[in-house]
C-alpha cells in the first residue's frame, strides 16, 4: 500500500532557517513531478542515477505539504529504494526547493532560528534520502545548483540573522550620534561620555530646582518683613497680614512697597473729632499717639529730635529724616 509522507512543514529544520509552507509554489513541479534518490540527477555519466519515480497526490494540509512517493519498477535501482521503502528501511524524503524571497522580520522568527525565513519559493524535486539531520530535511537550488548552507555561505540568498542586528546596531549608532550632537557633543562621542553629558544636565536641573526654591524662600521673607513692618506702622491691621502677602506673592514685592508707602498710618478717633486733644496745650508731647496726625509733618520739621524720640518709642527704631 502506499504511504504518503510529509515533504515539508514550517517548523525550524537542519539548517536553522523556516520554509513556510504556505509559500511553496508547486504549479511548476506538479507538470513533473520527479523523485530523485539523494538530491542526485542525471549528469550524462556512465553511472548514473535516474529519477527513480514520481510524486502523486501532492497537496498542502495545514502546514504540511503532502504526497505518495510512486516508485518506478521498470528501474532495477528503484525497485531496490521501493522495497526499503516499503519494508520501512527509508522513511525519510527531502524537498528541493529554489527560494524566492526571505524575511528578517522578528514576528516570523521562532526560537533557535539563525537564517532568515524562506517566505516563498518553488519545489523543483523530491527525493528520498537515507539519513537527515531531522525529520524535516531539505536542500535548496539556485539556478541549477545546489546551495551550501554551512554557516555563513550564502547568506545572500538565505541571509544570517546576525546580518539584521548588525542593521539594528547601525540604527543604533545613528541614534547615539544624534543624541550626542543634540548634547552638544561631537558625533563621535561614546556612550559613556554621552551618559556623563546626561547625568551634567540632571545635576545641573537639580542645582537649579534647588537655586530657583532658595529664590522664592527668600523673596517670601522679604515679603513677610514688608507686611510685618506696615503692621507694626499702623498702615495695616494684622488681620490683612495673609491677604497683602499673597498680594506680594503674585504682584512683586516693589508692588507690594508702593502700595504700603500709599497707606496712611491708622489714626484715633479723638485726633480726628479735636485734633491734638490728646497733647499737651504747650505741644509737649510724651507719647507719639498724642501727636496730631496733621501736626506730626510739622513736628517733623519744627523739632526733629522730639519726632525721631517718639517715633522711636513707638516702632523701635529711629526715622531717617532728610535734611
Amino acid at each position: 500500500m502506499a504511504k504518503e509522507v510529509v515533504i515539508n512543514n514550517s517548523k525550524l529544520n537542519s539548517f536553522k532557517f523556516r520554509i513556510l509552507t504556505s509559500g511553496i509554489d508547486i504549479t511548476q513541479y506538479q507538470r513533473n513531478p520527479i523523485l530523485l534518490w539523494m538530491h542526485q540527477r542525471a549528469s550524462g555519466e556512465t553511472k548514473e542515477i535516474l529519477p527513480i519515480g514520481r510524486i502523486d497526490n501532492l497537496r498542502v494540509d495545514g502546514d504540511n505539504l503532502i504526497g505518495t512517493p510512486v516508485f518506478d519498477e521498470s528501474d532495477e535501482f528503484a525497485k531496490k529504494i521501493k522495497a526499503k521503502w516499503d519494508s520501512g528501511f527509508l522513511k525519510m524524503v527531502s524537498p528541493g526547493l529554489d527560494p524566492i524571497e526571505t524575511s528578517t522580520d522578528p514576528a516570523l522568527v521562532v526560537e533557535g532560528q539563525k537564517r532568515a525565513t524562506v517566505t516563498k519559493s518553488k519545489l523543483i524535486e523530491v527525493s528520498i534520502v537515507d539519513i537527515g539531520a531531522n525529520d524535516d530535511a531539505l536542500i535548496l537550488y539556485r539556478e541549477g545548483k545546489i546551495l551550501n548552507l554551512a554557516s555563513g555561505a550564502d547568506s545572500l540568498i538565505i541571509p544570517e540573522i546576525q546580518l539584521q542586528n548588525n542593521l539594528n546596531n547601525q540604527k543604533n549608532e545613528n541614534e547615539m550620534k544624534t543624541i550626542a550632537l543634540k548634547l552638544g557633543l561631537p558625533e563621535t562621542a561614546t556612550e559613556a561620555e554621552v551618559l556623563t553629558k546626561i547625568g551634567a544636565l540632571q545635576l545641573s536641573a537639580q542645582n537649579a530646582d534647588t537655586l530657583q526654591k532658595e529664590v522664592e524662600k527668600q523673596r517670601d521673607k522679604a515679603i513677610e518683613t514688608e507686611v510685618d513692618s506696615a503692621i507694626k506702622l499702623k498702615r495695616i491691621t494684622a488681620d490683612k497680614r495673609e491677604h497683602f502677602i499673597t498680594l506680594g506673592k503674585s504682584a512683586g514685592i516693589d508692588n507690594l512697597k508702593t502700595t504700603l508707602e500709599l497707606m496712611s498710618p491708622a489714626v484715633k478717633p479723638m485726633d480726628v473729632i479735636v485734633p491734638g486733644a490728646s497733647a499737651a496745650t504747650s505741644g509737649d508731647y510724651k507719647k507719639w499717639e498724642e501727636v496730631p496726625a496733621d501736626k506730626r509733618i510739622e513736628l517733623r520739621k519744627s523739632d526733629p529730635g522730639m519726632y525721631k524720640a517718639l517715633y522711636k518709642a513707638e516702632y523701635g527704631f529711629e526715622p531717617k529724616i532728610e535734611v
